[in-house]
């Protein structure tokens, strides 16, 4: 009886330490995923990162320099802590703009990191447009818009950028403009993009998943017209897409826009004394016009921002840059051949391309300063042939806005090898045709025109006036992102 107690009671301390060890050893019961909800109008990227940090820590690469050398073109800003001065680059520019801030200072753009802060660094004649300017820069701009109604655009810039929160007036294009804070999905923040789409005919709610990853960046890398009242006060920022189809964004569409209304245009051209508009980085347009890579159906973040492998996790690259300089991972995800191999071929077309868009710009060059013997000639008494002047200057019209469409557009010619070559060699003729037309006008009225034009190059270039190199002392508050003042000197792509 004893032992037989004896042995229960063993048992039970036995299956008591079992049960102790079998919860002592067995792994911890695992923690609830902590999750992060991102509030409604949330401005700050740092917030949205706690949700997606990877995505984040991606996103802020964009203010690093990139390795020098890997795109011949598009240096922007390299590890030689270089901005790159497209006046200096392609020196038919500071005859053409001269009269306009890009005459004074018209740099390769940086990283989306820098977006306000480049504007706050450029030279002040290239803010005169006001408020409007701020469209593209900064998240803060549809609300802006929203609260001050018409003043958004009119006001000066430094106006309408103090109202922006102190601690994000150096933040450029975040989170919040490209992703719905619910789910991350896609939507269209700018009222510009959503209202030309529909003037293409195009449902801004009904895009498919691959549409939206190429209306999302259509909402900055498009051209634009700031709309200016009869005083010259900015009023708008309009898509000059009227009466254009989805994949026909053509420039000979948008240059009819743009001259079909006074409000549309910005500026006056010194050396002829033309009014103009102007065109700005058309990389959805020129990209669209049913370029082969937009026909295979490829969207922009397809390229720019490929997916990439981070540890056991697949995220899209938000380090949005060139293929170019990320060693063309994005080509290869399409293409077999060798990064060399593919990295030749972009720059086979870009050599074509600044090749064509070189004489196209000299060409027009020579034309305006025609127009300058002509407009002497006139002031000296000569008799110069109305009909020939007439068809002259519709001409050169022509030809320098597709001259400066093909000089914004930032891919040098790759996005639509076949559109650059049909743009810069009607450009070309265009302006060839003007400068003929001229000289028979100007030899009409006895006067004669050397051979050889003089275009002055260089008076233009030394007219631009001295670069500011640091920070004007207004804006040298901390940066919200750790980002120092530092000086970024503009140099000629000569030295």
């Amino acid at each position: 009886m004893h032992i037989k107690k004896a042995m229960i009671g063993a048992l039970t301390l036995s299956l008591a330490l079992g049960g102790f060890l079998l919860v002592s050893c067995s792994p911890p019961k695992p923690e609830p995923v902590k999750t992060y909800s991102i509030a409604d109008g949330d401005y700050d990227p740092a917030n949205w990162g706690k949700a997606y940090p990877l995505e984040y820590d991606y996103w802020l690469k964009t203010k690093e320099p990139k390795p020098a050398g890997k795109s011949k073109y598009k240096r922007g800003w390299d590890t030689d802590l270089v901005v790159y001065d497209k006046l200096s680059e392609f020196p038919y520019m500071p005859l053409l703009f001269n009269g306009w801030g890009f005459g004074v200072e018209y740099n390769e753009p940086r990283g989306h990191y820098y977006m306000i802060i480049d504007q706050l660094e450029v030279d002040p004649s290239r803010l005169k447009a006001g408020g409007a300017c701020l469209t593209c820069k900064t998240p803060f701009a549809p609300k802006l818009m929203k609260e001050m109604g018409e003043h958004y655009f009119s006001d000066p810039y430094l106006d309408v950028h103090a109202k922006i929160p102190k601690e994000f007036q150096r933040m450029g294009v975040t989170c919040i403009d490209c992703h719905n804070n619910k789910d991350m999905g896609l939507k269209l923040s700018r009222w510009t993009l959503q209202a030309a789409m529909k003037e293409i005919g195009k449902d801004p709610e009904a895009l498919t998943r691959q549409e939206d990853r190429s209306a999302v960046c259509a909402q900055c890398h498009v051209t634009y017209m700031v709309k200016k009242n009869p005083e010259g006060k900015s009023v708008g920022v309009v898509f000059p897409w009227q009466g254009s189809k989805p994949s026909d964004i053509s420039i000979e569409n948008i240059v009819k826009v743009i001259r079909s209304d006074k409000s549309n245009l910005e500026w006056v051209q010194n050396v002829t004394g033309f009014k103009f508009g102007f065109i700005r980085h058309p990389e959805y347009e020129f990209f669209t016009k049913e370029s082969v890579h937009s026909k295979a159906n490829v969207a922009c973040a397809d390229c720019h921002m490929p997916y990439t492998r981070v540890g056991a996790n697949k995220i899209s690259d938000h380090d949005v840059t060139s293929p170019l300089k990320k060693e063309m991972k994005a080509c290869q995800q399409c293409h077999s051949q060798s990064p060399d191999w593919l990295r030749d071929q972009v720059v086979a077309i870009q050599d074509r391309t600044v090749s064509m868009m070189n004489r196209s710009g000299y060409a027009c060059a020579v034309a305006a300063k025609l127009f300058e013997i002509a407009h002497k000639a006139q002031k000296d008494g000569k008799n110069i042939d109305q009909a020939l002047y007439e068809k002259a200057k519709d001409l050169y019209y022509e030809a320098f806005y597709r001259v400066i469409f093909i000089g914004a557009e930032n891919s040098v010619g790759f996005h639509n090898p076949s559109e650059a070559g049909r743009i810069c060699t009607d450009a070309t003729a265009m302006a060839n045709k003007s400068e003929s037309l001229l000289r028979q006008a100007l030899a009409k009225a006895g006067v004669e025109v050397p051979i050889n034009i003089n275009m002055e190059i260089a008076k233009y270039a030394n007219e631009r006036g001295v670069k500011k190199l640091k920070f004007r002392p207004e804006f040298e508050f901390k940066d919200p992102f750790g980002t120092q003042d530092m000086i970024t000197p503009v140099a000629s792509m000569g030295k």
